[in-house]
């Protein structure tokens, strides 16, 4: 995996590279040297958005051991670190926040079964989204048929439905059951923690209370991350209304999840920036350069989420010796 993510990588910066030099190179330039350090106060403003994302997470922990709001927006920030920037097909980040929490003292069966519902509620609220996004491009006029809209709600709530259900049937665990049989009763262990994981998830589905307010502060989040592009496109001399702000986001988001074999989204992403900027009536050289900032988000935020990583994961190690 870590080899094709490469693969991959190489080929959408390749192709990122290609669709920036289609455009006027200097005039993309003047663009970023006009917005300057407001690129970096753009690229800041995704922390109320991990924060958001964070608190949403630590409704599905357990009163007693929930950590604290800031620990879990550390959690959310290596978690989107590891995915945006490592070829880890957007799994790496999920095992990391998983042992983050368990450094934070959260069992086994809490820390992964919260885990497990919250990435199936976030398909549910990025479906929200991303379906609010090509409302706001339709009623704008930008020639979206609201068949497509029809068509992408049900894909998507089709996914959502599977991993929901395979989540509520116990499949962790009878996969753990069937690989034990296998070999011979040699994993015991990981039988009975994967039963216990799918027990906890199943009790946690009937939390109605926890899953709604789950669902509310992710798609809350997920909105909250359009400051990025309404400040990037301020600062480039491009104001947008909210609700542009608010498309762009959403179909980006959806674009980049539809993307998670490529790390971060290489190509496709810049690729979709210059799309929807069409569709509203950007300049292309503006769509560009909102591309690149968007890059510089990686170096601003998720360079030093890769580093707080690493001094976690050390930091744990360090305890784990100590104990």
């Amino acid at each position: 995996m870590s080899r094709l993510g490469l693969l991959l990588a190489l080929a959408g910066l390749a192709a990122a590279l290609a669709l920036i030099a289609q455009q006027d190179l200097a005039e993309i330039g003047a663009l970023l040297a006009t917005a300057g350090f407001g690129l970096v106060l753009a690229a800041l403003a995704h922390i109320p958005s991990m924060a958001l994302n964070g608190h949403a997470w630590r409704l599905l922990l357990p009163r007693a051991r929930r950590p604290s709001v800031l620990a879990m927006t550390a959690n959310v920030w290596i978690r989107e670190s590891v995915n945006g920037l490592l070829p880890v097909a957007r799994i790496g980040g999920e095992i990391a926040s998983y042992r983050l929490l368990r450094g934070e003292g959260v069992a086994v069966a809490p820390a992964a079964a919260s885990l497990m519902v919250d990435m199936a509620i976030s398909i549910l609220s990025q479906l929200a989204f991303a379906l609010l996004g090509l409302a706001l491009l339709a009623w704008a006029g930008a020639g979206i048929g609201w068949g497509g809209i029809a068509l992408g709600a049900l894909a998507g709530v089709a996914l959502a439905a599977g991993f929901i259900l395979a989540q509520r049937a116990d499949v962790l665990s009878r996969l753990a059951r069937l690989l034990n049989g296998i070999a011979a009763g040699r994993f015991p262990a990981l039988e009975a923690h994967s039963a216990r994981i799918d027990r906890m998830t199943r009790r946690l589905w009937r939390v109605r209370g926890a899953i709604l307010g789950c669902f509310l502060w992710q798609l809350a989040g997920w909105a909250a991350g359009a400051l990025e592009i309404w400040l990037a496109l301020y600062f480039l001399g491009f104001p947008v209304s909210a609700a542009e702000a608010l498309a762009i986001e959403a179909l980006i988001q959806a674009v980049s999840s539809a993307a998670f074999l490529v790390p971060g989204a290489l190509g496709l992403q810049e690729a979709g920036f210059l799309g929807l900027g069409l569709l509203l009536g950007l300049p292309a050289e503006a769509s560009a350069a909102l591309a690149i900032a968007r890059r510089l988000r990686d170096l601003v935020v998720f360079l030093p989420g890769l580093l707080a990583w690493v001094w976690a994961e050390r930091r744990m190690a360090r305890e784990a010796v100590a104990a």
